[in-house]
């Protein structure tokens, strides 16, 4: 994450967010996979750690092995070939965005830090403290409901924060300046794409 300042000197928190250039592997038609999508890789990758069929696969696309591969599911997949690249021209500053990711791992964590439990006094002779209390009804169903908050694995789950705002977009650099955080830790990989929610404009009533 970074920061800016405006001209009138309020701050806006930003993260950085490397987006491409991210070639297109492989096209997917109606007519031969039963979708129209765009296959996109992202990050360079040795050659020698390579299967054979991924091999092939980057030879017959015409570009360098590449780390990761994902797909994007599109309505029409003409005007695109095999070869070029996606970048950050895509975006232009106040474009809103989608960024998915996977959030960082806690662990085993208690249910007041997972759950955001009251948790019992500190008092000294309370005997109740951080631990989990009464869990279900001891007579009728008398078994755990689903749902019931516990202690258990926390994070490392995938999070889509949804219409961020794109303050500054680095055209040479091919990296985007988003305002607020995104899931996931430094380095981590996200995947961005234009926002599924529309900006609804405030009726003024008079």
């Amino acid at each position: 994450m970074t920061q800016m300042f405006t001209k009138d000197g309020k701050q806006i928190p930003l993260t950085a967010i490397a987006v491409g250039p991210c070639p297109i592997v492989q096209i997917k038609t109606p007519a031969k996979d039963g979708y129209a999508a765009l296959q996109i890789g992202y990050g360079e990758a040795k050659a020698q750690n390579l299967t054979r069929p991924m091999a092939g696969h980057f030879a017959n696309a015409g570009v360098k092995p590449l780390r990761v591969l994902r797909e994007i599911r599109v309505e029409s997949a003409e005007g695109f070939t095999v070869g070029q690249t996606l970048d950050s021209t895509l975006f232009q500053e106040g474009d809103r965005v989608d960024v998915t990711g996977v959030s960082k791992g806690r662990g085993f964590q208690g249910g007041i830090r997972r759950h955001n439990w009251r948790g019992g006094r500190m008092s000294h002779g309370s005997m109740f403290h951080r631990a989990i209390g009464s869990n279900s009804p001891g007579s009728g169903q008398s078994r755990l409901f689903k749902g019931k908050t516990l202690p258990g694995h926390m994070g490392h789950e995938r999070v889509t924060l949804q219409n961020l705002e794109i303050v500054k977009v680095d055209t040479q650099n091919h990296i985007l300046y988003v305002r607020g955080g995104v899931p996931g830790p430094d380095g981590g990989l996200v995947f961005v794409k234009g926002t599924a929610k529309t900006n609804r404009k405030k009726a003024v009533a008079k």
